[in-house]
């Protein structure tokens, strides 16, 4: 009898514990809030991450980051603007600018990246594109010059407007190549700025991550009713540069610190060729050198998981033979960098030293050589 009472509890034990919730204790790496969020590296565009991310959204203040780099290949930073009445008295973040201010592009552009002036916005694309329209039609140029076809703008500020938009792949497209200035690394990483002004020229920069997270060094944050929290960061570790975007993200921070420092922990940058590295030796036709070497002028560093090192190909996409003359820096290829069978990287190979043609004193002295 006292078998059969403790076999039914043993069985009522059982019942109940199958019939009751688990709760675990922990959530898994990349439960965020973000509605879309993606994590690229810096200098292969390889997606580590993603949810969404093609999915139209406005963006907020992260439009800064385009209106930066247009300003950047437009103007020098040493340039003066002076300030527009359609500059001034902005709505939202505001570096308050005064009419008829002469302020440099550099100092816009920090009050831009750190204090999210969308006086300062205004004042940068009427500088450049004559008007808010002129330089949104730069913007989307842009845009689609380095893939990110899926984004619209309409100003270079973020405030919302039905038709100004990205997705999380296009944003970390426009980061990556805003990432490629050094200009932009150095601003977006500054955590003080002071203008050359008289008032308000003391530029804190909003973006937490630079004090928060390890390795982060940029890149811009961004708000709107519309929009929700929206980030772009990036951080560097271990020479690798990984760039997070998150959008309409309750917890945007937090987000982006567990994803990044997720990402990282998989992922180890992996060296597959260095730079000025002799890569494939080709015949030199009609030269005064025979052959020569084919190199790359950057590192070719990839993000990997432990798993992938033994499914990394390279393929060099050059010729056998070259003709002379050749000089330094010619462009003779690609390297192509595969892991498991998916392009991760693609790169220029160039020549690595100059050539000459034969003279007919080499052609004489070779035909004589050849007679012994």
């Amino acid at each position: 009898m006292k078998k059969m009472k403790l076999k039914c509890s043993v069985i009522v034990f059982i019942t109940l514990l199958l019939l009751t919730p688990i709760h675990i204790a922990y959530a898994t790496p990349f439960e965020i809030s973000a509605n879309s969020a993606i994590v690229m590296d810096a200098t292969t565009g390889r997606i580590l991450y993603e949810k969404n991310i093609h999915a139209r959204k406005p963006m907020a203040s992260t439009t800064k980051i385009m209106t930066a780099l247009v300003a950047l290949e437009k103007t020098n930073l040493e340039d003066v603007v002076k300030v527009s009445r359609n500059a001034v008295g902005v709505e939202g973040s505001s570096i308050y600018l005064t009419y008829d201010e002469r302020i440099t592009m550099k100092d816009l552009l920090y009050g831009l990246m750190l204090r999210s002036g969308n006086d300062s916005a205004a004042a940068i694309a009427i500088e450049i594109g004559g008007s808010i329209d002129g330089f949104s039609k730069l913007m989307n140029k842009k845009a689609r010059e380095i893939g990110a076809i899926n984004t619209n703008f309409t100003n270079p500020h973020g405030l919302h407007n039905e038709n100004h938009y990205t997705t999380a792949y296009d944003l970390a497209l426009i980061t990556r190549e805003a990432l490629k200035k050094d200009a932009f690394k150095e601003i977006v990483r500054t955590k003080l700025w002071v203008a050359e002004r008289e008032n308000f020229k003391y530029f804190y920069n909003k973006n937490k991550t630079l004090v928060e997270l390890h390795g982060g060094d940029g890149v811009k944050i961004g708000f709107t009713t519309s929009a929700g929290r929206c980030l772009v960061t990036s951080a560097t570790r271990d020479g690798m540069q990984l760039i997070s975007v998150v959008l309409n993200a309750p917890n945007w921070f937090q987000d982006s610190y567990l994803l990044l420092n997720n990402i990282f922990e998989e992922y180890k940058p992996y060296n597959v060729f260095q730079k000025d590295q002799v890569l494939k030796n080709v015949s030199v036709v009609n030269g005064q050198k025979t052959e020569t070497g084919i190199i790359s002028y950057e590192n070719a560093t990839i993000p990997v998981k432990a798993e992938e090192l033994d499914k990394i190909i390279t393929v060099l996409e050059v010729k056998e033979k070259y003709t002379a003359p050749l000089k330094r820096g010619d462009k003779l290829g690609r390297a192509k960098i595969f892991v498991d069978n998916q392009l991760i990287y693609s790169l220029y190979l160039y020549c690595r030293e100059d050539i000459y043609q034969k003279t007919v004193k080499d052609k004489v002295i070779n035909f004589f050589k050849n007679r012994k």
